[in-house]
């Protein structure tokens, strides 16, 4: 079976940049297509549009107007689920899996609003308390040695120090703060996760996958952060051989604040 061309993008509405999708699963001859932030009811979903790109097998957990998470495959999809988290009827995760016994989770953590308080911020415990069930539900798998899974998706947590544009100036920001660092690292834990990205550039490199709307020289000032991710099991430590993160597509015309991040995976 050859390699399998995996991208994860938070999309930022489907419907709105279906143009793009195209253009990246062209340009780059993506296999698997995880998408969040589709912000479309299932029954809306653009599934001609996207038959059109030659996607045949398409999973989707959406909801009208918010979140959402769809994977667009041309390889056959079997297993496929989406689990609730924190019983609020959110549409933010879907699971498949591919030939090859390849399990694949595609996430939308919840973004958390501005204040970094859970006391104060609804949003921002609501995050917290969807980390801790994340760990937990990491936590209960089986077979953690042997198992072939991949989790992807926007986790809106930047982990690590150069993660973002300045460690200091962003401690006490949503998505870098030390509850929410601390919490990813519990999640990487329960099931000894590979963070892929950071296999291919050192922890010492500056790297991100988001640039805000708020920024209109974003390239010039680069202040980024790491909020997409990719993780592999440890049945699958090695089986990444290509790893990219596609920063040229934040300048794309009417661009999502997101970027893809393409890998190359060995069946």
């Amino acid at each position: 079976m050859p390699p399998i061309r995996l991208a994860t993008w938070n999309i930022n509405s489907v419907r709105l940049r279906i143009g793009l999708v195209a253009k990246l699963a062209r340009e780059q001859k993506i296999d698997v297509l995880c998408l969040q932030e589709t912000k479309v009811a299932d029954a809306e979903f653009p599934h001609k549009d996207i038959q059109k790109m030659g996607f045949e097998h398409v999973a989707i957990n959406g909801q009208k107007g918010y979140h959402g998470v769809a994977i667009l495959s041309r390889l056959p999809l079997t297993k496929i689920e989406g689990k609730e988290f924190c019983e609020k009827g959110d549409a933010r995760h879907l699971r498949v899996t591919l030939p090859g016994d390849i399990e694949v989770h595609n996430f939308y953590v919840p973004a958390g609003g501005d204040i970094p308080d859970p006391e104060a911020n609804d949003k921002f415990a609501h995050k917290l308390q969807f980390l801790d069930e994340m760990e937990q539900y990491f936590s209960k798998m089986k077979s953690k040695r042997t198992a072939r899974r991949v989790v992807v998706g926007d986790l809106n947590v930047a982990p690590f120090e150069h993660d973002v544009w300045s460690h200091k100036q962003l401690l006490n920001i949503v998505s870098h703060t030390p509850v929410e660092t601390e919490r990813m690292a519990r999640v990487t834990a329960a099931h000894d996760w590979i963070d892929v990205t950071r296999s291919f550039v050192p922890k010492d490199q500056k790297v991100f996958s988001w640039w805000s709307y708020r920024n209109q020289d974003w390239k010039i000032s680069d202040r980024g952060r790491r909020l997409d991710h990719v993780w592999v099991s440890a049945g699958l430590d090695g089986a990444v051989t290509k790893h990219s993160i596609l920063k040229a597509a934040r300048d794309w015309e009417r661009p999502s604040d997101h970027v893809p991040i393409v890998v190359e995976i060995e069946a």
